[in-house]
């Protein structure tokens, strides 16, 4: 029998228990940067006050030939400078018509709806940007411009429809900001055009949006 110094057991002790010890797991970084939040650009109207919104109207340049709007901040301020903002940095050009009920609305102003359905990283950002619920005295009947939503209160972003007909169930639950002022037979023949569950075959593009002083009545 061979016999092992106490040194050389010391030694083999300390071998066996080093090898069961776990590796130790690795400290997190120090300089892990957190996850940037969006960053909000200001925008033309964001300060503008009810008088000189109501002062603008806007053009909608379409395929089909040009629709002119009046605007009502006095009944909804905040889809009134989200619509004037949209228009006035562009981000209404190149969009479409893309929900049309036939005898009922044209649907507009999905950031999604350009052609391709490619979109920056800061449009995507914009259009998901929520603005409140502003339900008001203005009627929904033919020609007013009203804000579309999901049926989840407060979640209108930049789609808004124009009404073919009068829909009294929507007075009070939506919010109607705007009237087509010239144009109407565009908005109509837009309507008429051929679709299949609610989606046009060949959608109406907004070519440019312009934002400009109402001329005198």
């Amino acid at each position: 029998m061979h016999r092992i110094s106490v040194a050389g057991l010391v030694l083999m002790l300390s071998t066996i228990a080093f090898s069961q010890v776990a590796a130790p797991t690795p400290a997190p970084k120090a300089n892990a940067r957190p996850t940037p939040a969006p960053i909000v650009k200001a925008e033309p109207f964001d300060k503008a006050d009810i008088k000189t919104m109501a002062a603008q109207c806007v053009a909608l340049e379409t395929e089909a030939g040009v629709i002119e709007l009046e605007l009502y901040p006095e009944h909804a301020p905040e889809s009134v400078r989200n619509f004037l903002n949209l228009a006035a940095t562009g981000l209404f050009d190149g969009t479409s018509f893309s929900r049309v009920v036939p005898g009922f609305v044209v649907q507009g102003g999905n950031m999604w709806s350009r052609e391709g359905g490619k979109v920056t990283r800061s449009i995507g950002e914009r259009a998901i940007r929520t603005i409140p619920d502003e339900p008001n005295r203005i009627i929904h009947e033919r020609g007013v411009v009203s804000m579309a939503r999901p049926d989840e209160p407060n979640r209108a972003t930049t789609d808004f429809f124009i009404l073919m007909k009068e829909a009294p169930y929507l007075d009070g639950k939506f919010a109607a900001f705007g009237r087509v002022t010239k144009g109407m037979e565009v908005a109509d023949a837009i309507n008429k055009a051929a679709v299949v569950e609610d989606k046009p075959e060949k959608p109406v593009r907004i070519r440019k949006a312009t934002v400009a002083a109402c001329a005198p009545r």
